[in-house]
């Protein structure tokens, strides 16, 4: 087997093959699965496997590490300007909000409660700051609809006409900076 693997089984119902960050691979299998079924598998697989342990590798490289100076200063720098944004946006879009958070969380880059708090990610001040733009309209977006219906994306276009550029952007290219 050319692959070095983990093999987890556990009560799924299908194979999974998962690559860490660190280009190690993991099988997923029900119980039932033999190991003669797993290395075919793993070895239909090698391709697909290969391109991804490549790409990740890739992505490591391109990766922004984050000092502690950097984090200390961003938080400030982000409150400072977050705020700048909501406050420029949500006049513009007619809507009011409450309290404001900066925080580094894991997954979100916002998010908006039915309250009206606002949270946002400091590491959003990294990117290009149309990036910063959209998930601040996205967010106020929320206080006019607070899903992400066609009327939600309609108020977000509004606004922003190429959010769509901008959302691919964050999708893509904003996993480098978490």
């Amino acid at each position: 087997m050319a692959h070095r693997y983990e093999w987890i089984r556990s009560a799924r119902r299908t194979v999974l093959i998962q690559i860490k960050e660190n280009g190690s691979v993991i099988v997923r299998t029900p119980y039932k699965t033999s190991r003669k079924q797993v290395e075919d598998f793993l070895k239909e697989k090698r391709e697909w496997i290969s391109r991804q342990q490549e790409r990740i590798k890739e992505e490591a490289k391109r990766r922004v590490t984050i000092t502690d100076e950097m984090r200390k200063a961003g938080k400030k720098e982000a409150k400072k300007q977050i705020r700048e944004r909501i406050a420029y946006y949500a006049e513009l879009m007619g809507v009011s909000y409450g309290r404001i958070a900066v925080r580094e969380q894991k997954t979100r880059w916002g998010s908006c409660s039915a309250a009206g708090n606002l949270n946002f990610n400091w590491k959003l001040i990294l990117m290009p700051p149309e990036i910063l733009d959209y998930v601040v309209v996205h967010e106020l977006a929320h206080r006019k609809e607070l899903n992400h219906s066609k009327a939600f994306w309609s108020v977000v276009e509004q606004i922003l006409p190429d959010y769509k550029e901008r959302r691919r952007w964050l999708k893509t290219e904003g996993a480098l900076f978490i």
